[in-house]
């Protein structure tokens, strides 16, 4: 009798969870304060790229070709000969 009662209890407390978290969710409280928190986010993240620091570029000529050497041969190496 205990058991079936614990059941119904674990079964209730489930579902009033499940009823009362899907009630504040779709609710029209929550919808208003969700799109006024992204609303603000936008706005904080235009504001904060106003105040940026732009930096300067120095990064001009920074990469150095260098051309493959065809004559050079490389040694291939095997994995149980490098054991040895």
């Amino acid at each position: 009798m205990i058991k079936e009662l614990k059941y119904v209890f674990y079964i209730i407390t489930i579902f009033f969870f499940i009823f009362f978290i899907s009630r504040y969710y779709f609710s029209d409280e929550y919808k208003k304060r969700s799109y006024r928190s992204l609303s603000l986010v936008e706005d904080n993240i235009n504001i904060f790229s106003e105040n940026l620091v732009i930096l300067e570029n120095n990064t001009n000529d920074i990469i150095e070709y260098v051309e493959y050497q065809k004559g050079k041969t490389k040694k291939k190496y095997h994995f149980w000969e490098l054991l040895k």
